[in-house]
């Protein structure tokens, strides 16, 4: 599954820790993949951005707003300047606004569906007409399985990543004659900072649901992703690979 030599666009990477993102930037770059994190905090994404450097590629920090259209198609010239291509997309970026429906207000539906949903859709057109060019791309989005079986007060997140199933699957058809395959990974409950704040009695009762039995590792999502933009996957597209420990199943 090396990498060498490759161009990755990795949104929402910022976050350091156990962020998936930053997980999923370590397990490229580790695979020889040179990287651009770009995030909505650009310091945080100069973190991600010096920790893959000390890997051994080069690495460059970006800020950028995914649900600003014109921001994403900024960004995506800047790394194509750089780097003269982008091989691989990660549209890894997302936030929630959690309410049960009654009360969630528009503006935290609007927030999660044009950062989770309208934001992969930037990203993707503005690294589609590159791929396109190259006839060759690896695309893979960071979906959820709360977007396959939905979750009480996540409405507008559930939707949301439904949503980029659904994107996934179309753009797959439409991508695929010229040799760039997109994907789709629905990571269940996974060992980050937001399930860090959950207590120990709802992290037991969660791991009841789990056939495995315990929570993920932002690295179970990210050696998923490496997969997806190997090689070693060239034959498989329009899919939805669940990191979930069998909690859907």
């Amino acid at each position: 599954m090396e990498l060498k030599g490759k161009v990755a666009l990795v949104t929402g990477a910022g976050r350091g820790g156990k962020g998936i993102g930053r997980a999923i930037c370590a397990a490229l770059a580790g695979q020889g993949a040179n990287i651009a994190i770009a995030d909505f905090v650009e310091e945080a994404a100069e973190a991600v951005a010096e920790e893959c450097r000390q890997i051994g590629v080069e690495a460059v920090s970006l800020k950028v707003d995914v649900a600003d259209t014109a921001d994403t198609e900024r960004i995506v010239q800047l790394v194509v300047d750089k780097f003269g291509r982008i091989d691989i997309l990660v549209n890894n970026a997302g936030i929630t606004r959690d309410q049960i429906l009654l009360r969630m207000s528009e503006a935290e539906w609007d927030a999660v569906i044009d950062t989770n949903l309208k934001g992969t859709f930037n990203c993707t057109r503005a690294v589609a007409k590159h791929m396109l060019r190259a006839r060759s791309g690896r695309i893979v989005n960071m979906a959820s399985v709360m977007g396959l079986i939905g979750n009480p007060g996540q409405a507008n997140y559930s939707s949301s990543k439904a949503g980029v199933i659904g994107f996934t699957k179309a753009i797959a058809k439409e991508l695929g004659s010229r040799g760039i395959t997109v994907n789709a990974i629905a990571p269940g409950f996974i060992e980050t900072a937001m399930t860090e704040e959950l207590s120990q009695q709802v992290r037991d009762t969660i791991s009841t649901q789990i056939p495995l039995a315990r929570l993920g590792a932002p690295e179970d999502v990210a050696n998923a992703a490496v997969f997806l933009c190997s090689e070693a996957s060239s034959y498989i597209t329009g899919q939805v690979i669940n990191v979930d420990g069998g909690m859907v199943m």
